[in-house]
């Protein structure tokens, strides 16, 4: 009988991508969250004609301006998390205003982007921000009023930030996520 050797190795260090933490909870639901996710954003589309981009993601409780559509623009691999609210319109004001949202963005939970901002691409905006005033690119802002906190970021799709598989593949090995 020859002595077997067993080797453990985790799920892309073979390929040299970094450890994945496992599905939990929700997360075993993505398929269908992403077909309904699909769906909706056919419908304001193709409905309401709003300009968001087919590789943008976001929550099925997130909120766009349905008084002037046309205003919404959402660019390529932009996440608006959940109970955002994206504005189009001021009825007090009466203004109708185009409101952007650039490529690889991220908004976090919350928050609420004013009529007429133009967010730059490879930005994050904080939970819970009130957004007032247009963004540059590559800059993260939070508050209320947001102000920015950094500039000059590097974020990849979605607004993730460069060192978050680092981090990722950290956590998975010391059996933390």
């Amino acid at each position: 009988m020859s002595d077997s050797v067993i080797i453990s190795v985790q799920a892309g260090d073979l390929l040299g991508r970094p450890a994945k933490a496992k599905k939990r909870g929700l997360n075993k639901l993505k398929g269908l969250r992403n077909l309904l996710v699909t769906i909706k954003r056919q419908y304001f589309r193709r409905l309401w004609g709003m300009d968001i981009a087919k590789t943008a993601q976001f929550s099925l409780s997130a909120k766009f301006g349905k008084t002037f559509p046309a205003g919404i623009h959402v660019g390529p691999y932009s996440y608006v998390a959940f109970d955002c609210r994206i504005l189009s319109h001021d009825m007090t004001r009466g203004l109708y205003l185009h409101t952007r949202i650039g490529a690889n963005c991220f908004i976090g939970g919350r928050s609420l982007i004013l009529p007429g901002i133009e967010i730059g691409d490879n930005c994050v905006i904080g939970a819970g921000s009130v957004v007032t005033k247009s963004v540059p690119p590559g800059s993260i802002v939070a508050g209320n009023p947001a102000r920015i906190i950094r500039s000059n970021i590097e974020v990849g799709r979605y607004g993730r930030f460069a060192s978050a598989d680092a981090m990722e593949s950290a956590l998975v090995q010391q059996g933390l996520a």
